[in-house]
This record gives C-alpha cells, structure tokens and sequence, in this order.
C-alpha cells in the first residue's frame, strides 16, 4: 500500500504530459498546415493567416492550450482521489464538532484509503472511549448508592440498638446483653464492608502491587480448606479436595490467590449449605492450572450468571437471606484473577454451582504492578498443612 497514491500520481503527470504533448503536436502540425494552404492561395488580407505567422502569439497558445489540455487530463485521473480527500477533510470536520456517527467509505488500496479506514478506526474508538467513560460515571452513582445503601442498614440498626440501651437503663441484664451482642454483630458486619470495599477499590486501582513468588497451589489450598474448618463444621457441610498432582508449583502472588480462594470458598459455605458438600478441584497441565470450587446449593438463574462478578450484586436469593455477604467478594475475586492474567468463570445448574479459575503457571515479571517475590501473608510465611481425612 505505501507509496501507491504517490505512484499514481506520477503516473497520471507522465500520461497527461505525454497526451498534452501529442495533442499539441497535432495542434502545430494542423496550425502549420493551414498557414501554408492560406499562402498558397495568396490569401495575404486573410485575418487567420496574420495570426499564424505571428510566432510569439502562437507560441502562447501552444503553451496555454499544452498547460490547459495537460490540467484536463491529469485532473480527470486524480479527481476522484481529490473527491476521496473532500469527503476525508469533512468527516474531520463533522468529527472534531462532536458527531461520532460519522464514517467514511473506504475504497481502494492506497495511503488516501488506509487515511480512511484510520479515520474510521479512531471513530470507533472515540465512540468505545465515550461509552466506557458513561459506563464508568453510571457504575460509580450505583456504587455510591450501593455503598451508602450497605452501610445505613448496619449503622441504622446499631443506632438504634445503642439508643435503646441509653434511654432504657433499667433493662434486664439479659436484654441489655442481647442488644449489645447484635450492636456488636452489626459493628463487625459493617468493618467488614469498610475493609472489602477498601480492598476492592485498590485491586480494582492498580495500587497493590503483586509480590510475584513461587506458590504450591495444591498446598495453599489445603491449608485453606483446614483454616475453614470450622465454618463447614457449623453449617454441617463436609468437602474434598481432588488433585490430578500431588504439588503443582506456579509463579503468582501468595497473598492475592490465598484472598482469591478465600473469597470463593467462602462463598460456596454460605451459598451451598443446602448441598451439604463442598468440592474443590485441582487439575494441572504444564502451562495452566485451572482450579473448581463446587457447591450443590442453590442454584443460580442463568440471566443472572453474567452479573455474578459485579461489584455489589447479589442474586435474588442472596438479598433475601440471611447470608452477611458484602457483595464485593466475587468482584474482588475477578480483580485477582485478572491482575494474575487468568480468566474465571461460573456455572450452575441442578448438578451444582462450578467457580472455574484459570492461571498460567509462569507469570512475566513484565505485567502492571510487579514487585519483587515475596510470599508472606499478614507477616508470616504461609506454610501449608496436608488436609486431614
């Protein structure tokens, strides 16, 4: 493509000089031929005849009919690309007044055509640009609304707690325990929202930076499954852990992947207590590792699935019950995975609810954020624990 409409234009200067000079001497050649019959008949009083043997008028317009029968033709070639620039220069215009509706017909395989097809691409952009950036101005009043909605509930409840036991200070000693617990309850409920939004406004920032080390997937996991003990314990649900490897060593960050699978067992305790077993799987390749969290609880609707990972949702069940859930842990949860370049994903259906994450096992020191390896998790070194049968 480079240098075609250059080519062209050449081209088009040669042939338009070449016709204009043949013209030109069929122009000569005829004008001589008719001074010369004029002559011969002795037409001296002839008028055309004392023009043709006045060399410099002639020679004028020879170069005036050469220059304009030359600008004819050349012009007649490049008109359309002149046309094609036209219509370029205006699409500019409309473009720079704010309409982003406009594009240009790209014909041909020159510099003017790929100008075009540039021009257009930069459109469509602008257009991505501008919905992204009304995307982003909608999604922050929802998630001004969301956050204000999410802390009034606990605090009104903890006003009005703490209210009661002011004004009412000959309450039984077991009430005014009772209210004090459930104020307390609420408190915990609402430093919990605080420190997940917090959380999720940095990954979703860039300002943590990733602490790239080599960390046991299969290990992490176990520990994991062992810290939650206690909490499958009192939903009475039991879990397994199954692995195609008995260790499977990839580059990532500790930290991040134990808050990652933090996030999503937690959610398959509070949503899959129904199914009375959570499943977590492991299966290894040599350059990916892809890691299942099942539950066989409720089971989600499928015009809610590709919600799921937005900030703040919750499907309808989850509004409705009695959960705790921030609705920030699976929006937290797609922020990591995406840091680490993976991809996550959620199926569900009457066999049960599937949390599918998929990492590479060697991470490029070249991506946003990395820092130096480090694998320490709240100041100490995570060390995992085979799980127990």
């Amino acid at each position: 493509m480079s240098g075609q409409f250059h080519s062209r234009l050449v081209e088009s200067m040669v042939l338009s000089a070449v016709v204009a000079c043949a013209i030109e001497l069929i122009i000569v050649f005829l004008a001589a031929t008719l001074r010369d019959y004029l002559q011969s008949t002795r037409g001296r009083e002839n008028v055309v005849l004392r023009l043709l043997e006045m060399d410099t008028l002639m020679m004028l317009l020879y170069v005036i009919s050469a220059v304009g029968i030359f600008s004819f033709i050349f012009f007649k070639r490049i008109g359309g690309s002149i046309r094609y620039l036209g219509r370029i220069s205006a699409a500019m215009q409309n473009i720079s007044e704010g309409d982003l509706n406009t594009t240009v017909d790209v014909k041909g395989d020159d510099e003017i055509t790929a100008m075009a097809d540039n021009l257009n691409k930069m459109v469509e952009e602008l257009r991505m640009l501008m919905d992204r950036e009304r995307e982003a101005e909608r999604t922050k009043n929802e998630l001004i609304t969301n956050v204000a909605h999410d802390l009034r509930t606990p605090l009104t409840s903890i006003i009005g707690y703490l209210e009661l036991l002011s004004v009412n200070t000959q309450l039984p000693e077991e009430t005014r325990k009772r209210y004090t617990d459930i104020a307390f309850a609420k408190s915990k409920r609402l430093q919990q929202l605080i420190e997940d939004l917090f959380g999720f406004t940095k990954l979703g920032g860039g300002k943590i930076a990733m602490k790239i080390g080599n960390v046991d997937i299969v290990r992490l996991l176990s520990q994991l499954l062992e810290e939650f003990y206690p909490s499958f314990h009192a939903r009475n649900l039991s879990y397994e852990l199954e692995s195609n490897v008995p260790a499977k060593v990839i580059s990532a960050d500790g930290n991040l992947l134990a808050r990652l699978f933090d996030n999503l067992i937690n959610n398959a305790i509070k949503y899959g207590a129904d199914g009375k077993k959570v499943i977590i799987g492991i299966h290894a390749e040599e350059d990916v590792v892809s890691v299942t969290v099942k539950n066989y609880g409720y089971v989600i609707p499928p015009d809610e699935l590709p919600q799921i990972f937005q900030r703040f949702y919750r499907v309808e069940h989850a509004r409705t019950s009695s959960t705790g859930g921030t609705g920030l842990g699976l929006a937290i949860a797609k922020n990591i995975v995406d840091m680490h370049g993976g991809t996550i994903g959620v199926t569900s259906d009457m066999n049960g609810t599937v949390f599918t994450v998929r990492l590479h096992t060697k991470l490029s020191a070249d991506r946003e954020n990395f820092s130096l390896p480090g694998e320490k998790r709240n100041g100490r070194t995570r060390t995992a624990r085979m799980n127990r049968n």
